[in-house]
């Protein structure tokens, strides 16, 4: 295999190695890539690996890998990577853009400071998945809020939502000194999420302003996830601590993001987008054994 060209981006700090597959070929096993790319120390250095691919029904696709391999559904901050990467490397010239992700269609709209690069993106992430059987959840409810799991020996209560993928989210009084490490791995595999869970944990700081640490399903903590951030506004609405159709400021480690639940019961995303670096994976490493 011939070297492979790559970029680097990160939204809030929640990085990804970008293979752009408009003009080549996809790689013959992402799962493979996805685990080696994402080594901290052997690799790149990411929280998995996207293919930015072409689409039959929209302007391009999108697929995803997390660190361990896994396929992911959605990514809210890898799509307004992917908006930003389209725009300036000429794969669309528009300012809306519509992408195909496995969970589901996304609206990318850019806003472009006076140089023409892009400021930030505000991706309509589509209505949020409450009942169980969508999210999956196996809960005989019509919605999961302020339910109890037990997990390591802990209770804790939860709101379940899917913005395309699953999500777990946990009011509590502090975020900060929470050994995620620890209390996130059984909570993200519980037998209540046949298809493991992202986990957020969520402190109130005022009215319309959340504070948010993520363990990522596949991935670990990370600095910032943007289906997190925008199920965590949605669970914060259903038990009361927000308001619907108003903005909420999202506080991750990497940044903040504004998320709103609109009242045409979508949510939408506006967040920034950065570009690292590019580069070459070489043959050498390519044709490594894992």
């Amino acid at each position: 295999m011939k070297n492979l060209q790559f970029i680097k981006m990160h939204g809030l700090g929640n990085d990804y190695v970008y293979l752009d597959c408009i003009g080549g070929t996809m790689p013959k096993d992402p799962v493979s890539l996805a685990r080696k790319v994402s080594h901290r120390n052997f690799g790149v250095g990411s929280d998995g690996l996207v293919l930015i691919l072409p689409s039959e029904e929209a302007d391009l696709a999108m697929r995803i890998w997390n660190a361990d391999g896994s396929e992911a559904e959605m990514c809210g901050n890898a799509t307004r990577c992917v908006g930003k990467y389209a725009y300036e490397h000429g794969l669309v010239k528009k300012e809306t853009i519509t992408l195909s992700t496995k969970g589901g269609i996304k609206v990318l709209v850019l806003d472009l400071d006076k140089q023409g690069k892009v400021r930030s993106v505000r991706v309509d992430m589509g209505k949020p998945r409450l009942k169980p059987s969508e999210i999956p959840l196996t809960l005989d409810a019509d919605q999961a809020v302020g339910e109890e799991l037990s997990a390591s020996g802990q209770s804790w209560q939860f709101t379940a939502v899917s913005m395309g993928n699953p999500h777990c989210v946990i009011f509590v009084p502090e975020v900060e000194d929470l050994p995620l490490s620890q209390i996130g791995p059984p909570i993200e595999k519980h037998q209540l999420f046949p298809e493991r869970t992202n986990v957020e944990f969520v402190k109130v700081l005022g009215p319309q302003r959340l504070r948010m640490r993520v363990w990522e399903r596949g991935s670990g903590e990370t600095m910032a996830c943007g289906t997190g951030a925008s199920a965590t506004a949605v669970a914060a609405v259903l038990c009361g601590l927000a308001q619907k159709g108003t903005p909420i400021t999202i506080v991750l480690n990497g940044g903040e993001l504004e998320i709103e639940w609109a009242l045409d019961d979508h949510v939408y995303m506006t967040g920034p987008a950065t570009e690292v670096f590019t580069g070459q994976l070489t043959e050498e490493f390519l044709a490594e054994e894992e």
